[in-house]
């Protein structure tokens, strides 16, 4: 297999870890922007204000030619997109974060794949036949997340006492017996559960949404300029007498704003348009757990955030289950791949019209002519 194929068949596994990396260092510098003072509301339009003022140009060059005419069904979609994860998810998520901690918010993430495959069955961008092995693996994956999503958030167990923590006093909410008590766990997990379950409407609709705008920039723009829309109005309303949040200064808020608005917004909803276009939404989120395993590191360093047996061993089965939904989605992937694409198909149809065409008229040449010599 040559070099060129090998790097063609990985380009959608190496998008998808950048993607991940791009995602856990938002989680640890959003933290510690929201450690700071900083308003979740505030951040979200700000983050979407740059992802939007980098990515407009370029989609308007570039997308130029293939970018469709707008309708009043598709704005309504985008407007749609713009409010799904800009703004309820990510405020939910970063709501969460505050009542518990990013390497728990990442972890919690992984519940991801499992709603996202479940609404893209509703919608029927997922087959499932429960005798197939395949799909009772992803059924099987879905439930295991799932369980594993419910041990992190009920079970903590003790305190894994890492090296480089020792000493250290993390920057965390209130404590209980060394760490985040139930009831801010409780409902930080709820809120980030409520915004995957935003997120995994966003990715589906994201996939529907290009089978008829297949301008991947240009929706991407169109999101971000949405979600600033959006999120304005949202931050306005529950922010409303205290102007001061809204200023920046050359610190981790600004650093967090730029860099969740170039590679979290702006990049990620290109790429994982892309990405889904070949793969579906779900094998763009089954890989949440390489952020989550990021995250844990790097907020055990940075932020001295402490680990707890419990969250360790859901983490693990969230790991397991994902992988069994990995499993079965790279099986139908290779399915159909046996079969022709919607290009070849195309190509087909095209070729054998064109011979029906070509046959058709030797017949009537042959016809005509016939007539001619019976006319003599």
């Amino acid at each position: 297999m040559s070099t060129s194929k090998v790097f063609r068949r990985a380009k959608p596994f190496l998008a998808v870890l950048f993607l991940q990396f791009g995602l856990a260092g938002m989680d640890i510098l959003s933290k510690a922007a929201l450690n700071q003072g900083m308003s979740n509301y505030v951040f979200v339009v700000y983050r979407h204000a740059i992802a939007t003022i980098v990515i407009a140009p370029f989609a308007i060059i570039l997308d130029k030619k293939v970018r469709p005419k707008m309708t009043k069904a598709m704005f309504g979609k985008i407007m749609l997109l713009g409010l799904l994860e800009p703004v309820i998810d990510q405020n939910l998520y970063i709501m969460g974060m505050k009542n518990t901690t990013a390497t728990f918010a990442a972890a919690m993430c992984n519940v991801l794949p499992a709603i996202t495959f479940v609404m893209a069955c509703i919608f029927g961008l997922e087959k499932v036949k429960l005798k197939s092995i395949r799909s009772q693996a992803k059924v099987g994956g879905t439930l295991t997340t799932v369980g594993g999503a419910m041990l992190m958030t009920l079970v903590k167990g003790p305190i894994i006492d890492l090296i480089w923590t020792k000493g250290r006093t993390g920057t965390h909410i209130s404590q209980t017996n060394g760490g985040v008590d139930l009831q801010h766990s409780v409902r930080g997990s709820l809120m980030i559960t409520a915004g995957c379950f935003s997120w995994a409407c966003f990715m589906v609709l994201q996939a529907i949404t290009l089978e008829t705008y297949p301008a991947e920039l240009s929706l991407t723009a169109w999101i971000c300029l949405m979600g600033t829309v959006e999120g304005s109005v949202v931050a306005l309303v529950m922010e409303r007498g205290n102007a001061a949040v809204w200023s920046l200064n050359l610190d981790t808020k600004l650093l967090a704003a730029v860099y969740s608005g170039v590679f979290c917004s702006g990049l990620a909803y290109y790429v994982q348009g892309i990405i889904m276009k070949d793969r579906g939404p779900v094998f763009v989120t089954a890989f949440n757990p390489l952020s989550m395993i990021i995250v844990a590191v790097l907020g055990s360093f940075i932020l001295a955030e402490q680990m707890y047996l419990g969250r360790v061993i859901g983490a693990f089965v969230i790991v397991a289950g994902l992988y069994l939904v990995v499993w079965g989605k790279s099986k139908d992937y290779k399915s159909d791949t046996k079969t022709p694409s919607m290009d070849e198909q195309k190509t087909a149809n095209f070729g054998q019209m064109r011979d029906a065409s070509n046959t058709n008229d030797e017949e009537n040449h042959k016809v005509i002519t016939i007539n001619e010599s019976t006319m003599k």
